[in-house]
């Protein structure tokens, strides 16, 4: 089962512009996953769809006001920190990244900062994907900020957390949860919007 174009902008309408370079990448990398049904397919779409923005967005916005890194990040930034680094991405990725997910040099936060259709962050996320897929990205991270291997990574991640067994037992916004905060059983961010795109993609591929 594959999706068409047509269908991809009945569901995320914004795509337009981009949507013939992601039909094919989106394509493929569903059948190397096994997202193969409507109701993985659905889910699939609809996570991807909020995450990148209805794929208009590849790499992480960091562009924090003081007051959102102190709302983000409240563990990580002071009122005086905070003030001293707002809207200054490279510099706020270098703080909120250093010293977890892998990221052990100076300027890693930044250079393994959130990318790909699900926000791949964080060297030791980019080094696992890089052997689940065969592709340099460690050595070459941009990679991800491509149609084909942003949709690779994103679907390679989707399958190794167990995404399809979600999507096939209904649990959509456990799914949301796993890609949102690591776990399932809590509230995602965009929530609402996730499953109104779940709802309205499985109707459109159904």
């Amino acid at each position: 089962m594959s999706i068409t174009e047509q269908q991809l902008l009945q569901i995320i309408p914004q795509a337009r512009q981009v949507a013939g370079f992601f039909v094919p990448a989106l394509n493929a990398a569903m059948a190397r996953s096994k997202i193969d049904s409507p109701v993985r397919m659905a889910a699939f779409i609809a996570q991807v769809g909020h995450e990148s923005g209805q794929l208009t967005r590849m790499v992480e916005n960091l562009n924090y006001s003081a007051q959102g890194l102190l709302t983000t990040w409240p563990s990580r930034f002071t009122a005086q920190t905070a003030a001293a680094v707002a809207r200054q991405p490279e510099q706020i990725a270098n703080i909120v990244y250093a010293g977890r997910m892998g990221n052990t040099l100076p300027g890693d936060g930044w250079k393994y900062r959130g990318r790909g259709l699900i926000q791949l962050t964080g060297r030791s996320n980019y080094h696992a994907a890089a052997g689940g897929l065969g592709l340099p990205l460690e050595e070459q991270p941009e990679l991800l900020e491509q149609p084909e291997q942003a949709a690779q990574s994103a679907a390679w991640w989707w399958a190794a957390h167990g995404l399809n067994e979600l999507a096939d037992a209904g649990r959509i916004q456990d799914i949301g949860s796993v890609i949102n905060t690591g776990s399932p059983g809590r509230v995602p961010n965009g929530a609402t919007e996730r499953k109104a795109l779940y709802d309205l993609a499985l109707k459109v591929l159904a």
